[in-house]
């Protein structure tokens, strides 16, 4: 890797994902592409150098013709795709971004990289690689007995956010299998840590229960979610980038399965400790109705990247949990700035007022 472009790198993971790899490989150079909706913010860049090693351009994957113009501007050789719209509950209420962005985009994104990488032979045999970042969710549900997710698993989604995620990733591998174009790609698990929008479930948690309001849990609080702290899935794609193989799928989660409902009460157990109110900040622990189509456990097998590549999460999540609320509590500022400008309130508003929760 020499010129790479990061999209929605502006974002959660593709932020905490640049900081990784400028810190890793002192050599490579780094082109940021990110329309900057409400998840994408330039608060979440605002201590990334300024020598030339990061470049942060602001537009959609979907437009063809910037696309094409910043792989042969900065001779993209490596694409790390990150954009996507990704919060489930918003995909229910307007599943119409979901396609354009997630579906539309990748495919911009692959068909300007044939282009340019294939057709052009822009590099003549020198290497080039597009990895694709995809999600747990493509394969539906798992029952308490099933066996975690693999990558043969079958794609079954559940909501419009995975059924478009599903699609893209076909797109990726169809464009490997029919054009020859180098890929790979990484379905992780549940994300967390620093930088993360705050309508996630562990920020909101936190700052909900910082504020003395209502911590809403879905139903019983009994699904359960394999939580990657985002440095370890950092870490798990730069393995993929360095040495992984060309068209392979690479599951990367963090081993950690509780049930959302005994994640919230960690959280709460540890702002006990740290920062003590009149009474325990699980009282504020409210159930609200499920969400449509609310998937029951995902849990996923790592032995592949394990065996081949040899990564396995350094974070358990009880470590995560507390590098997570101590990063808030010293980035109120920060939390402030995101809320304000990705519009956090009007959405908490819609999302769970008719939930029962103000």
């Amino acid at each position: 890797m020499q010129n790479v472009l990061v999209t929605g790198g502006a974002g959660f993971i593709g932020s905490n994902f640049i900081r990784y790899l400028l810190n890793q490989d002192p050599d490579v150079s780094i082109v940021n592409l990110d329309a900057l909706t409400y998840a994408g913010s330039m608060e979440n860049l605002g201590d990334l150098p300024g020598d030339g090693r990061h470049t942060f351009v602001q537009g959609n994957i979907c437009n063809r013709e910037l696309v094409s113009e910043l792989l042969e501007k900065y001779q993209v050789d490596t694409i790390v795709h990150f954009a996507a719209e990704t919060h489930v509950d918003r995909s229910i209420l307007g599943p119409d971004v979901f396609v354009q962005t997630n579906v539309m985009g990748t495919f911009t994104l692959l068909d300007v990289a044939r282009q340019f990488w294939l057709e052009m032979d822009a590099f003549s045999g020198q290497r080039v690689h597009f990895h694709h970042v995809s999600t747990d969710e493509v394969y539906g549900s798992l029952s308490p007995d099933d066996d975690d997710f693999s990558e043969t698993t079958p794609y079954d989604p559940r909501s419009p956010y995975s059924a478009s995620k599903a699609a893209s990733d076909h797109f990726v591998r169809a464009y490997y299998h029919t054009y020859g174009l180098p890929v790979t790609l990484t379905n992780c698990s549940n994300n967390y840590g620093p930088y993360q929008f705050p309508e996630k479930l562990i920020p909101l948690m936190i700052l909900n229960a910082l504020n003395s309001k209502p911590l809403p849990i879905y139903g019983d609080g009994k699904q359960i979610r394999d939580w990657l702290y985002v440095i370890d899935h950092c870490e798990g794609i730069y393995r993929v980038l360095q040495n992984g193989r060309l068209g392979e799928t690479y599951n990367i989660g963090g081993e950690n399965q509780p049930f959302n409902i005994d994640l919230v009460q960690e959280i709460c157990d540890y702002l006990d400790e740290i920062r003590p109110a009149s009474d325990s900040y699980s009282s504020l622990i409210t159930h609200v109705p499920d969400r449509p189509g609310h998937d029951r456990r995902y849990a996923m097998d790592i032995s592949k990247i394990n065996t081949e590549l040899g990564w396995a999460p350094r974070y358990d999540l009880s470590a995560g949990i507390r590098k997570t609320v101590d990063w808030y509590l010293d980035n109120l500022d920060w939390v402030v700035a995101v809320m304000e400008r990705g519009g956090l309130d009007d959405w908490i508003n819609e999302n769970y007022a008719k939930r029962g929760v103000k």
